[in-house]
Formats: C-alpha cells, structure tokens, sequence
C-alpha cells in the first residue's frame, strides 16, 4: 500500500493512503484528498472527511470537477473520532490551500 505524507502545519504530517481507483471503499469514516501527481510531487486539489468513505466517495458532487481539473488519486486517512476529523480538515485546508477548497481559509 503506497502513502503520502500531508503536513497538517509546520512540524506534523499525516499518512493518507494513496487509491488510484474509486471503487471497494470500506465502510469507515475519514479523511480525503482529491489529487495529482506531477513528477515526484503530488498536488491536493479537494480535502473533505466522510462518516463512511462507502457512501461518500463513489458520487461525490466535486469529483467530476476534480477529475476536470487533473485529479487522477484520492488519498484516504481513516479517523474515527468525529471531533480529530473536524480538526485535521481544517488544518489541512489551512496549510495546503487546496485550489476546490474555499472553507477554513
């Protein structure tokens, strides 16, 4: 199972899985981000979180728009603990400033 590392600030970093598909997710809560990779370097395009990666994922309303603007991955982080989500979004959105996110800024 590959990984990439996010930094959530300036010290930490979270480990997402790196799924080249959209397909089989498990019923788990989480964290994703839609992406690309260019070379060595991968660019977040959308962070969100999900109570069930199942149910979210596979229809998400900006997923056709993240595809048009380059995505080709989506890294998965499962979080159970609603409140850590909440947390971990909004930093990741703060340090990355993904281009589809206009919340938490």
């Amino acid at each position: 199972m590959a990984t990439c590392s996010w930094p959530i600030n300036d010290t930490q970093h979270l480990d997402f899985e790196i799924v080249d598909n959209n397909n089989n997710w498990n019923d788990v809560p989480g964290l994703y981000i839609f992406t690309y990779q260019n070379g060595a370097n991968w660019f977040p395009l959308y962070v969100g979180q999900a109570e069930s990666f199942q149910s979210r994922l596979p229809n998400h309303e900006r997923l056709d728009e993240a595809v048009q603007n380059g995505a080709t991955h989506i890294h998965a982080l499962v979080v159970h603990d609603q409140a850590q989500r909440d947390q971990w979004e909004q930093m990741l959105i703060q340090h990355l400033h993904p281009p589809m996110n206009t919340q938490h800024r």
